[in-house]
This record gives C-alpha cells, structure tokens and sequence, in this order.
C-alpha cells in the first residue's frame, strides 16, 4: 500500500508538471489528486519538492522511452507517422495548457540548488527518447547516422510543438511540421 500511494503521488506530480510547470506545482494539488495524506510527502519524499519532481520526470521519461520502443518498424515512414500518432493527443492537449512534464523540470523551476540536477534527468530522457526512436528508424532499415538525425529532430519537433501549440491554442503548428517531417523518412 505504502508503494501505491508514492506511486500515486509520482504520478499526480507528472500531471501537475505537464499542467503548471514545476515553480506552479503544489503539494496541496499532488495530494488531492493523489488521495494522499499530508504527512505522506515527507514519509516517501524526505528530499522535498526537488526529490518528488525528479522522480516524476524520471518515470516520465520511462513511460515515454518504453512506449517509443513499441512502435512497429516495417520502414521509416511507418516509424515517423506512429512517433506522431503516438504524441498527437499530448500535443493536443498543450494546446489545452497542457506540457510536457520532462521539458517542464528545465525552465524556471524556482528550485535552484536542484536546477543541475533537473536538467541532467531532462537531458538523459530526451536523449534516452531519441535513442529510442534512433533504434527504431534503424531496425525499419535507416541508416544509423541518418536514424539519429530524424530521431533527435523528432524530438526536437515535439517539444517545439508543446510551446508552439500551448501558444496558438490550437494543434496547426504541430500538423505542419509533421506533414513536413514526415518527408525526411521518405
């Protein structure tokens, strides 16, 4: 029970993040939507906010690495178009107010003497992100340098979608540039 409920929590942090940022994030919204009680952020997060939020950007990390590994492989372009039919919905929802909770730990955090640590944990998910997606273009029969290339222009791609559509409100910048990167697997 004592792993559900810091499971519960990670994951409420991970929508907190996607939603409002880490410096807008409050333990009061973690355990209401976690069922939580307040004594329970500093039983399994001796650590603080900095100790809750690593952990969040971390498994959202994983869960992004481990669903970009099941992406089917038949060619690139097969591999291009699922990455986008995989994040259209989180990009739709940036242009909700949503966001991406992982890109959300390297901007203005307000927690200062963790910054460095925050974006080497961004740093290892994204990487760990293209990677992935890096193996997959290769396993459709990409070339491995080109692989990386579209693989870390995806990502690119992404999280520039997040800030773009979070602005316009609407999905349009995303489309766009997927019509456009889904040339480059041709």
């Amino acid at each position: 029970m004592a792993a559900d409920t810091r499971d519960r929590m990670i994951e409420a942090t991970v929508a907190a993040l996607q939603h409002h940022g880490v410096a807008g994030m409050s333990f009061t919204d973690v355990l209401r939507d976690s069922g939580a009680a307040r004594g329970a952020i500093y039983h399994h997060f001796p650590g603080g906010k900095l100790q809750l939020v690593a952990q969040a950007a971390q498994l959202n990390g994983r869960q992004v690495r481990e669903a970009l590994a099941d992406l089917p492989a038949d060619s690139p372009a097969s591999v291009v178009s699922a990455f986008f039919d995989l994040v259209r919905p989180v990009v739709q929802a940036s242009a909700s107010g949503g966001g991406c909770a992982v890109a959300a730990v390297t901007v203005g955090s307000g927690l200062e003497s963790g910054e460095q640590e925050l974006r080497e944990i961004a740093d290892s998910a994204f990487s760990g992100w293209a990677e992935q997606l890096a193996e997959r273009l290769s396993a459709s029969g990409l070339e491995a340098d080109r692989a990386r290339d579209l693989a870390t222009t995806l990502i690119i791609l992404l999280e520039g979608a997040h800030v773009l559509c979070r602005a316009s409100g609407n999905v349009e910048p995303f489309e766009r540039a997927a019509r456009t990167a889904a040339s480059l697997a041709g």
